[in-house]
């Protein structure tokens, strides 16, 4: 269940921000990318627009230069003893909030699932609120994806996706939709969940995590469904098979 809070505000102007910045781990979290929340921020921020990037890496020379020329993003954790409650918070490099969001919400049990139903939930302010960037600079030219084929099958890397990605098949095995709050768990025969699927504003695409806090996306290309992931720093692209 998921309660919706609407009130946010906006300090500064979003459209003279191109780019975002996620730390790989906010202050209440034990472990960087806890819960899938830090990709999943940054997914979100993603489909809203805007250029984002996981703490310091792979930074361009305009936002290496001048740190003000990017939002940093943070989560602010007023959870409860039985609810999960976070705010979206993007803060210039003066650490002045140039955006707050409402208090995103969920009383769900499962701490993975709740975590990430509340930080959608607060999402729905920052999807209320026009963005489309406005300052200097042109946006930075993707490379073309290189694919390591670690099969004799090819399947197509996500279009946010530049890195090598090894790819791997899990066809043999029937994953079942279950409906929950938000999306979908998925189960094998024994049943056993295996994946957790959250929708997005693309029917097609789902912010995943696995029981083991492994975080990526699910998307359809080609006709197939496609789970990637990051592991040791490699990105893993593995087809799904998968019954809704």
């Amino acid at each position: 269940m998921i309660l919706m809070t609407l009130s946010a505000y906006s300090q500064g102007n979003l459209n003279n921000y191109k780019y975002v910045i996620v730390p790989e781990r906010f202050a209440f979290q034990k472990d960087d990318d806890q819960y899938a929340l830090n990709s999943s921020t940054k997914l979100l921020l993603e489909q809203k627009g805007f250029t984002v990037f996981l703490d310091n890496k792979d930074l361009p020379a305009d936002v290496a230069n001048n740190k003000c020329a990017a939002l940093t993003a943070d989560l602010q954790n007023n959870s409860g003893l039985f609810s999960t409650k976070l705010i979206l918070l993007l803060k210039d490099c003066r650490g002045e909030t140039v955006f707050k969001s409402g208090v995103g919400s969920s009383r769900e049990k499962d701490y993975g699932a709740a975590y990430n139903m509340a930080l959608k939930d607060a999402f729905v302010s920052l999807e209320k609120v026009p963005y489309r960037y406005a300052g200097p600079g042109e946006t930075i030219a993707q490379q073309p994806a290189t694919v390591n084929v670690a099969t004799t099958e090819t399947v197509a890397v996500s279009d946010k996706s530049n890195a090598q990605a090894e790819i791997k098949t899990s066809l043999n095995t029937t994953l079942y939709a279950q409906p929950i709050t938000n999306g979908y768990q998925l189960v094998d025969v024994t049943p056993k969940k295996v994946l957790t699927l959250l929708k997005t504003s693309k029917a097609d695409q789902f912010i995943a995590y696995n029981n083991g806090g492994v975080s990526g996306v699910v998307y359809k290309a080609n006709g197939e469904w496609v789970y990637e992931y990051y592991k040791n720093d490699k990105l893993i692209s593995e087809k799904l098979a998968i019954k809704f």
